[in-house]
């Protein structure tokens, strides 16, 4: 994927590759040391199933390797989103 400002992903819909809708990003992980983004933080539709996905204090984290595109929407690959990340 080319370059993202991390802002500019705030308040984006979070859609999956099959079509449904995750979320509302509200917030980027960044490993500080490397700038490398870690996660995606994401507001879960109150429709998701949270138990599929990472889930901290109210949010979904998204390992950051599973977003494909952001442009209108934020598409995350639901296969490598529902399972996890290791933070390195």
């Amino acid at each position: 994927m080319a370059k993202l400002l991390a802002k500019s992903l705030t308040n984006k819909k979070v859609m999956l590759t099959d079509g449904s809708l995750l979320g509302t990003a509200t917030n980027v992980i960044v490993d500080m040391k490397t700038g490398k983004l870690i996660d995606l933080v994401v507001k879960p539709d109150p429709a998701i199933d949270t138990s599929k996905y990472r889930y901290e204090d109210g949010f979904v984290l998204i390992s950051f390797e599973a977003v494909r595109a952001a442009k209108d929407y934020a598409i995350v690959d639901k296969n490598i989103a529902s399972q996890g990340s290791a933070i390195v």
